[in-house]
């Protein structure tokens, strides 16, 4: 018999700042803002739930990240701003060393690179503040913006899962990216070089 490890609680959350971003812990209160992201039909393609239809579905959501032990999410807003939740970034911690990453983006602030600068700052946090040994993303094939950023930050394709999630737009294949500590190390040493 196979003994299956138990997801591991978040870790402590900082407060992450980029050139342009303020990365925080996500709160509850937040949901309202993020409302307009989650109900977002052009944002929402690619999830595995359609876009939100109310705002309480919204807080449900927000609410199930803030609390749950194993999310550590971050609200993405813009540096020096009001702290409004333009999206967010999330760790999904599987089991030890092990995590997905997860992001969204209000559409208007698309095109900007701000969701590569997002994600790049919690896989830095994650890779050697944490200690994770691999983070692992869950893509759908037809989500060209999101599979060029994993590609951009050096993930590598290791699969397809056919026919893995039924959404709203119908069943869906599911790209596995992944990327190792040692892989992100390498990156940061040769664009310092």
């Amino acid at each position: 018999m196979v003994a299956m490890s138990q997801p591991t609680p978040r870790p402590a959350l900082p407060v992450i700042d980029t050139e342009r971003l303020h990365l925080r812990p996500l709160r509850e209160d937040d949901a309202d803002a993020l409302h307009s992201v989650f109900s977002d039909a052009e944002v929402m393609t690619y999830w595995s739930s359609g876009p939100h239809q109310s705002r309480e579905q919204t807080r449900a959501y927000v609410r199930g990240n803030v609390t749950g032990d194993v999310y550590s999410t971050w609200a993405m807003g813009a540096r020096g701003g009001d702290d409004t939740a333009l999206g967010w970034v999330v760790l999904h911690h599987h089991r030890k060393g092990l995590a997905e990453i997860g992001y969204v983006l209000r559409r208007d602030h698309w095109g900007r690179g701000l969701t590569r600068e997002a994600v790049a700052a919690v896989l830095e946090h994650a890779f050697t503040a944490v200690g994770y040994r691999r983070i692992k993303a869950d893509v759908d094939p037809d989500n060209a913006g999101s599979n060029r950023l994993l590609e951009a930050l050096g993930f590598t394709r290791e699969g397809v899962l056919r026919g893995e999630w039924e959404t709203h737009i119908g069943v869906r294949d599911s790209v596995i990216w992944g990327l190792l500590r040692d892989e992100w190390a390498e990156r940061a040493r040769a664009s310092s070089r």
